[in-house]
């Protein structure tokens, strides 16, 4: 059956449900049911009303949002996943990781990790907005690393899961290195992906959509749809460049980003 991408196919009453069954999941560290197995007349309006829910509850309960995520904007994930469209969610001040650390391996249900770029935006961006107006708007590029955590079963996952699940977001790690979007050819960023002294996968950042500032553009647009906009002091996930690399308890990640600096971590 073909997921409808728009309009509502749910009531209010189930959308609640869902978004806290992946609330207490979240806390849990546990994995649900797909969304779309038990709910095929499900909708990407409901998928993203779902996770304006669940975004809610972690507000309640303290958390602060201080970006957002791209998701599914290269062919090599869309291919991972059998997803063809992108999608978004938020990042809470609590996901946010320097270099070096070492994150809690419990703390995730399932873990991968990705290689990105990140935008940390000097100036608001909405509806409209251009790959041009995204370059003028970026104060800083830094190269990071996103952390996969899936609250929904892998197996069979559509659109409509992937975004309820807030894009599979759980953690990024963000380099020490910050560049001017004039300064560097952002379509020619490289990158080589290594897990425990062994290069794992490398990519180089034009994969997202040719250049990763029309991610920016596509998110300004889709969230400006519903009323909001990306914020001065927001960073900015664009998307990955290299297919999601699955990690293990005492693992240690580094990324090579050349010019762009080293990007470490380590899961106990």
């Amino acid at each position: 059956m073909t997921t409808s991408t728009s309009g509502r196919g749910l009531d209010d009453a189930t959308v609640t449900a869902l978004a806290d069954e992946l609330a207490e999941a979240t806390r849990s560290r546990g994995t649900v049911e797909r969304l779309s197995a038990r709910h095929p007349a499900m909708t990407v309006d409901d998928s993203y009303a779902v996770q304006r829910i669940w975004r809610s509850r972690r507000e309640a309960d303290g958390r602060r949002v201080v970006g957002r995520k791209i998701g599914l904007t290269s062919k090599v994930m869309q291919v991972a996943t059998g997803i063809t469209e992108p999608d978004y969610g938020v990042i809470f001040d609590d996901q946010v990781f320097e270099s070096g650390s070492t994150l809690d391996f419990d703390r995730y249900a399932n873990v991968r990790v990705e290689v990105e770029l990140a935008f940390v935006l000097g100036a608001p961006l909405g509806a409209g907005a251009t790959e041009a107006d995204v370059l003028a708007a970026t104060e800083w590029v830094v190269p990071a690393l996103e952390v996969l955590d899936s609250h929904i079963q892998l197996e069979g996952r559509t659109i409509v899961d992937t975004i309820s699940d807030n894009a599979a977001l759980g953690a990024m790690v963000v380099g020490g290195t910050r560049v001017r979007p004039a300064d560097v050819d952002l379509r020619w960023v490289g990158a080589m992906l290594s897990r425990n002294g062994e290069i794992e996968d490398s990519g180089v950042s034009g994969a997202v959509l040719g250049h990763p500032a029309r991610g920016v553009a596509w998110l300004a647009g889709k969230v400006g749809a519903h009323g909001d906009r990306l914020e001065a002091g927001e960073i900015v996930l664009a998307g990955s460049f290299t297919k999601p690399m699955w990690v293990e308890r005492g693992d240690e990640i580094a990324c090579d980003y050349r010019d762009l600096g080293v990007i470490t971590c380590r899961f106990d």
